[in-house]
């Protein structure tokens, strides 16, 4: 009988635990492999590249960040007769969220470029032999590009020399985080089952009939989507006679700012993007000081070094295909 029991009391007591934790997008997702893997043909992503993609829309401030830094590099991008604004953009936004970038060189009939496309980093691979690139929309279908005709623009790595790894991966929890926050408030709102407030009445001197008609009130006043509230009937004559309780302001109302503000802090820290570039309002009265000069330090500090690597283009093409002006504000320009 004590040992039925103390099974009994097992099993109610696992029965509220929440489980093992476990890691972001877990399985074949972001930490997929620990190094770029060979399958005889191509290397794999360190990476889920699926990950990545959708975690560019996960969060505004990560989404933002990266389209700041894109939108700078078109401002400053001198369009070529083989390269135009489209690819340049294209091949940007994949060099930003991937921390990799692939040129295909078009050639004409006599063997003289032609133009110059963009090849979605998502789907091209690195071949293990060298210079040979490949094509792999889906696991059915694999083109090989073996007469060096792509260029492959990348960051370093700690763990591999195949493939770039994005900066902002140290800040990819936070911008879940900074999603699920927002996914839980919507849910929230949408779901209209939870109280809104408890009338609580306890003056006895109410008539019952009041009693009844103002709790068919209540229900009847209930729309779709809106909050459900309660009401309580205890007469005693309190005091109060008749209370509001709000239910739906709790301590999660303050939950929620935190978390979307220092979420939002370490994405920004990520990106190193200065938040009046982004369109943030300032939580104190100083604000967040010169725009023109926060501009001025992250094109310096940060998009210099962007375009460093994308203007190693030229030296492969054999011709200037990627050209940028010099990064002036408007109220400065001449």
């Amino acid at each position: 009988m004590a040992k039925s029991k103390k099974k009994a009391d097992k099993q109610q007591i696992e029965a509220f635990t929440f489980g093992e934790p476990t890691p972001v997008l877990s399985q074949r997702e972001i930490f997929d492999y620990l190094e770029a893997m060979s399958n005889g043909k191509y290397y794999e992503y360190p990476l889920s590249m699926n990950g990545l993609s959708r975690l560019y829309r996960a969060a505004v401030h990560h989404a933002s960040a990266i389209q700041v830094k894109r939108n700078i590099l078109k401002s400053c991008f001198l369009p070529h007769p083989k390269l135009s604004m489209y690819e340049f953009s294209a091949l940007a936004l994949d060099y930003l969220v991937f921390q990799n970038a692939y040129l295909q060189r078009v050639k004409s009939r006599l063997g003289n470029a032609l133009c110059y496309k963009r090849m979605p980093a998502k789907f091209t691979r690195v071949g293990v032999n060298a210079g040979e690139y490949w094509w792999v929309p889906n696991l059915r279908e694999e083109t090989l590009f073996a007469d060096n005709s792509i260029f492959h623009i990348k960051e370093s790595d700690l763990n591999q020399e195949v493939y770039g790894v994005p900066d902002y991966v140290a800040s990819m929890n936070s911008s879940l985080l900074n999603e699920s926050a927002t996914l839980f408030r919507r849910r929230y709102y949408e779901n209209g089952s939870h109280a809104g407030f408890i009338m609580w009445l306890t003056d006895a001197t109410v008539d019952e009939k009041d009693v009844t008609t103002l709790r068919k009130a209540l229900k009847d006043s209930k729309g779709p989507g809106n909050f459900r509230n309660l009401f309580l009937h205890s007469p005693g004559g309190d005091k109060d006679g008749m209370r509001l309780i709000p239910v739906s302001e709790v301590a999660a109302k303050d939950e929620f700012l935190t978390i979307k503000n220092v979420s939002r802090d370490d994405q920004l820290g990520s990106h190193r993007v200065p938040p009046q570039l982004m369109g943030i309002i300032p939580g104190n009265v100083g604000g967040f000081g010169d725009v023109a000069k926060a501009a001025e330090v992250f094109d310096a500090n940060e998009l210099e070094c962007i375009r460093s690597s994308l203007l190693s283009v030229n030296e492969w093409a054999g011709e200037e295909v990627i050209r940028f002006r010099e990064y002036r504000l408007a109220a400065y320009a001449d």
